[in-house]
């Protein structure tokens, strides 16, 4: 059964996966280490106090203080997951990621929940809308949103495996779980869910799901779509996009601002290339506000409907 033939039920925020797959990978290497900032329980680590106490470290509320510690780890050969709400490790600690990780290009892991608009109720000053876009400018950095549970665990997995400053961003709200246990991602390479002609949907992290959805409607109505999961916005898969340009009509969808993330890396290699024509889905440079989940990406035209009625304007 292909992705596209499943009923997407079953669902799991994928800070989840990061608790699960953290506490595999800390007990398989001891240099691996988790520093919180007081929101354990939030973004999934306790289990990985409980288990591996002397690889964990809390420096309370404190975010920049754990990226500086995180980066004096680094120096002695330890793998450090700096864990925090994403509007606060990308913003917050800004200026010690830059300064501090990535000009000296440290092994330092930042490990994000509360992505996107999934904080959802929590309001606009929760909702990081511009993380991936504000750390995809740092030189050294690579930044990865994965779109369900598995692709999530296995992305980690690789960032810890792989040298360099990594951005990991997850969601607060369950998703639907997409792919099962076997399947294979690779970090800065598009995962193709399905060939097609006529236009190309290009999505990462929670919206993945919306564009799998939207490419089933669109597939019933003769429309043929050419499907990809980016869940690496930093190193973008140059080839795969060049690629969308055979088929020349690209649609990119994101839980971030269409300023400087996933539609703009698209917008990038499509520009540089002379050819093609890009329609951003996203979050239309505005605040979030208090609202359920759903709702918000309503506000913001994130949609199923809105992917298929973007799609038939682009093939008129």
């Amino acid at each position: 059964m292909s992705i596209l033939e499943k009923t997407l039920t079953t669902k799991k925020a994928t800070r989840e996966a990061f608790g699960d797959e953290i506490v595999k990978l800390g007990k398989e290497n001891k240099d691996i280490y988790v520093i919180d900032v007081d929101i354990a329980k939030s973004c999934k680590t306790s289990n990985f106090i409980k288990q591996l106490p002397a690889q964990h470290i809390n420096v309370g509320i404190a975010e920049q203080n754990a990226a500086g510690l995180a980066a004096g780890l680094a120096t002695t050969g330890k793998i450090p997951f700096v864990s925090t709400y994403a509007v606060f490790g990308s913003l917050r600690m800004a200026e010690q990621i830059r300064q501090e990780v990535c000009y000296p290009n440290l092994n330092v892991k930042i490990a994000c929940s509360h992505g996107g608009l999934t904080p959802a109720n929590d309001g606009g000053s929760h909702q990081a809308i511009e993380d991936m876009g504000v750390l995809r400018s740092f030189p050294n950095m690579t930044v990865i949103m994965g779109a369900d549970y598995y692709s999530t665990r296995k992305l980690v997995e690789q960032a810890a495996k792989m040298y360099g400053p990594v951005y990991l961003r997850f969601t607060r709200d369950t998703v639907p779980m997409i792919y099962d246990e076997h399947e294979e991602f690779t970090i800065g390479k598009a995962k193709k869910l399905q060939e097609g002609s006529d236009i190309t949907i290009i999505a990462n992290g929670d919206t993945v799901r919306l564009a799998i959805e939207a490419t089933k409607v669109l597939e019933k109505e003769g429309i043929s779509v050419k499907l990809l999961d980016m869940h690496t916005i930093k190193p973008l898969d140059r080839d795969a996009v060049v690629e969308c340009l055979e088929v020349g009509k690209i649609i990119t969808v994101e839980d971030h601002n269409i300023l400087n993330g996933l539609g703009s890396a698209v917008c990038e290699v499509v520009a540089e290339e002379g050819r093609g024509k890009v329609s951003r889905i996203g979050v239309q440079d505005q605040f979030g506000q208090s609202a359920p989940y759903e709702k918000l990406l309503e506000l913001n035209g994130i949609t199923v409907e809105n992917i298929i009625n973007t799609a038939k304007k682009l093939l008129q």
